[in-house]
């Protein structure tokens, strides 16, 4: 099964778009929404939840007031003042251990605290989606991202390909998102700071030697930056599979909670099939024939 995953330097750029387009473009595929913070693949394809898993990504020390002596020590220690009152604050803690590998008495262990959902989605065509929640300020969004992808393949059954949607950004969930992947889509914008957010993400995705392609998506908008763009991955051999048009069905797609491939006289939506037959095309040849 090949791996790929579509990422943007900043939000807004339309990777989700992408994405849930290729649900419908990409044949024999299952889809990892890997935003764990805000997933919102599976409200857009509509799916129908069939299994969730609790995740427990972060520990944080517990004292058992039975055994504490109240010596104070515990608290003297932390430095993250997450322990007051022989307590501790979990929202504070940060699962460092140091109070329980301290305590002269052994009254503190460290327990794994719930801070998330794995969630398994059947969509219309039958194929399933695997998305989280983190619960608000958990921490741990990075380990949850590889507990997405670990679920995506375990049910991939006869999939010949894995679509993730990845996390805006250059943060650890994206490092999640991005790590053992055949294939990195970087949706972009032409604006100044879609064109820096863009050559972070690259730069990211660089080190980890996963072959890379752009796409800029509303080009017409502003061709001066898209020209910039161009000549960037030129410059850095970094191919550009495509430029995605502004296009009025996108919004409406949006707006009525319908996938683009509804709107067969979409020019965005028959540039994303010409996007996709390049990278599918560099996964079976090596060539994406541009």
């Amino acid at each position: 099964m090949k791996q790929i995953v579509i990422l943007s330097g900043k939000g807004g750029t339309g990777k989700t778009t992408v994405a849930t387009t290729l649900s419908t473009v990409v044949k024999n595929k299952i889809m990892a929404d890997c935003d764990v913070e805000a997933p919102n693949l599976d409200i857009v394809l509509q799916g129908e939840v069939i299994k969730k898993e609790d995740f427990y990504g972060k520990e944080s020390a517990v004292i058992d007031s039975d055994e504490c002596v109240q010596c104070g020590l515990c608290e003297e220690l932390c430095r993250f003042d997450a322990i007051s009152g022989f307590k501790v604050n979990p929202l504070y803690c940060e699962g460092c251990g140091l109070c329980m590998y301290k305590c002269p008495v052994g009254a503190i262990r460290m327990e794994y605290e719930k801070t998330g959902e794995v969630i398994v989605s059947k969509i219309k065509n039958g194929e399933k989606i695997v998305y989280a929640l983190l619960y608000p300020g958990a921490d741990g969004s990075g380990k949850l991202v590889t507990e997405v992808r670990k679920k995506a393949v375990e049910l991939k059954g006869e999939s010949s390909y894995m679509i993730i949607d990845g996390m805006p950004g250059v943060g650890c969930p994206v490092l999640a998102s991005a790590t053992g992947t055949d294939a990195a889509l970087i949706v972009t914008e032409p604006t100044m700071s879609g064109f820096e957010d863009m050559k972070r993400v690259l730069s990211v995705v660089e080190k980890f030697k996963i072959p890379s392609f752009v796409c800029i998506n509303k080009w017409d908008l502003n061709e001066e930056v898209t020209e910039k763009i161009q000549n960037y991955c030129r410059e850095n051999n970094i191919t550009v599979v495509g430029k995605i048009d502004f296009d009025e069905a996108v919004v409406e797609s949006l707006k009525r909670l319908k996938n683009l491939s509804e709107y067969k006289e979409s020019t965005a939506y028959n540039q994303i099939i010409d996007i996709w037959n390049k990278i599918e095309n560099y996964l079976k040849k090596g060539d994406v024939c541009v």
